[in-house]
């Protein structure tokens, strides 16, 4: 079964489920079964879905599964590397929703845990390379000081994601990475404040 381990301090009150509309399918090119969600479910084979691996969204969510964690933005999906590109992953087992409620973005990552050691902080800006400004620590804790943001373990946003919510990550194990490695990091961003802003990934 999967499970939340986000800390307390993370979490957000989740939007209401008319404002969340998801449509899943089990095979790719949204083929086969279709299931539609309208909040967050835990368990999808509890919910009678057998095998989820393509993803039509009309409101930001976010899937975890142990430390596997995909951030789906209003948009299609038709295959599994149109989510990720870190390896093959075509099955998915629980959603959520994620809230977006600001228009400003502040985000602090420090070496160390417990907010110890260098730093660097974003302010209203994505960063596809930590060591293009100067930053080429690991990232052991991180404090988000306002937004919704997606860290990746690699530059040019690749690899794992991690989602953060507005709260304090003491350490790596908090947001979900086994080793804490993150270089690159963007905003999650909603239209109506930002009419340009949501995520387009390149191939």
């Amino acid at each position: 079964m999967a499970t939340d381990h986000l800390n307390p301090a993370s979490k957000q009150q989740l939007p209401s489920t008319s404002a969340f509309k998801l449509v899943i399918y089990e095979q790719e090119n949204f083929q086969g079964k279709g299931h539609e969600l309208t909040g967050p479910c835990n368990n999808l084979q509890e919910a009678g879905v057998e095998k989820v691996v393509w993803v039509r969204n009309r409101q930001n969510t976010r899937q975890w599964f142990k430390t596997k964690q995909y951030v789906f933005e209003k948009g299609e999906y038709p295959r599994w590397d149109s989510w990720t590109n870190s390896r093959r992953s075509d099955t998915i087992v629980a959603f959520r929703p994620i809230k977006v409620d600001s228009q400003e973005h502040k985000i602090v990552l420090y070496e160390n845990p417990s907010f110890a050691g260098k730093k660097i902080e974003i302010i209203d800006d994505d960063v596809p390379s930590f060591h293009a400004h100067g930053y080429q620590e690991k990232v052991s804790s991180v404090r988000v000081q306002s937004g919704t943001w997606v860290g990746y373990q690699y530059p040019g946003y690749r690899g794992y994601q991690y989602l953060f919510e507005k709260g304090e990550y003491k350490d790596s194990t908090e947001f979900g990475a086994q080793i804490p490695q993150i270089q690159s990091v963007r905003r999650i961003r909603d239209m109506q404040w930002h009419q340009r802003g949501i995520f387009h990934p390149v191939n």
